[in-house]
């Protein structure tokens, strides 16, 4: 694994300067690509966005999607029309993707049990949705990634092997599992048996201590996890995460030392 990304979760607003000094930040820091959060704010902005990372030359990987759910879109809920009009974002959303060459990662907009308390329901739910969204993507040349999130945050689909195979009912070329370590650490036995089960399908990844904190102040062994993924000869990026603890600032620059020294090793 040699493409490391950071996550920027929060919209621009949020970022503590202007979005030029934020993407030169993350680029002298060492990273490659970053991780955006399509907020509405964020959206708004996509003209500044893509001007900085032309001249910082940073790759814009991967796009959020779940912070549409804040705005009422699921794709389990009960109510025809809202699964239409989260259809008809993650369809917006590819535009982006496209413009950016980058892929989108649906987890959040799954939606939880109050939304829809019957697994078997909702997973029919957003199997059609997301059947929809993967023909506009496979027209596009669009990858999806189905994040596994753990129950606390999301009602359905938070293991590994859950997400394959609702890939598998989707039945699209476009859709593709990944990993998120916070997320593996609830949920899994193993750390790193999903990665190997993934195999070369695995299309992104997460890099998350424990806590949401500073990668290496917690309990995830993000060694073993690189061997993993070196193991399975993984060639995309991988998104750092840090959403609790620290600073933008000290995030970034922290977990690409960090990582640096793990890869190094």
């Amino acid at each position: 694994m040699d493409h490391l990304s950071f996550m920027l979760i929060d919209p621009p607003s949020r970022w503590g300067g202007r979005i030029d000094d934020t993407l030169r930040l993350v680029k002298s820091a060492g990273y490659a690509g970053v991780e955006l959060n399509l907020t509405t704010e964020l959206a708004g902005r996509l003209d500044e966005i893509a001007r900085a990372v032309r001249e910082y030359d940073l790759r814009v990987v991967s796009m959020l999607t779940g912070a549409a759910y804040e705005e009422g879109l699921c794709l389990s809920a009960p109510d025809g029309s809202v699964r239409e009009r989260t259809v008809a974002r993650l369809v917006e959303n590819l535009e982006t993707a496209e413009r950016f060459n980058a892929i989108l990662v649906v987890g959040l907009l799954q939606g939880l049990r109050s939304d829809e308390p019957d697994p078997e329901v909702a997973n029919e739910r957003i199997v059609s949705c997301l059947q929809r969204v993967g023909q506009e993507a496979e027209t596009r040349g669009i990858d999806i990634v189905i994040e596994p999130v753990n129950h606390l945050q999301v009602g359905f689909n938070h293991r590994v092997g859950e997400v394959r195979n609702l890939i598998r009912a989707i039945g699209s070329h476009a859709f593709h599992p990944m990993v998120d370590t916070i997320h593996m650490n609830i949920e899994e036995t193993s750390l790193v048996q999903p990665i190997y089960d993934c195999g070369a399908g695995l299309r992104h990844v997460h890099l998350c201590e424990s806590h949401g904190g500073l990668p290496g102040t917690g309990r995830i062994d993000f060694a073993e996890v690189l061997v993993a993924l070196e193991d399975i000869g993984y060639p995309h990026f991988a998104s750092v995460k840090v959403y609790r603890k620290a600073g933008l600032r000290e995030a970034a620059v922290h977990s690409a030392a960090y990582f640096r020294v793990l890869r190094a090793g």
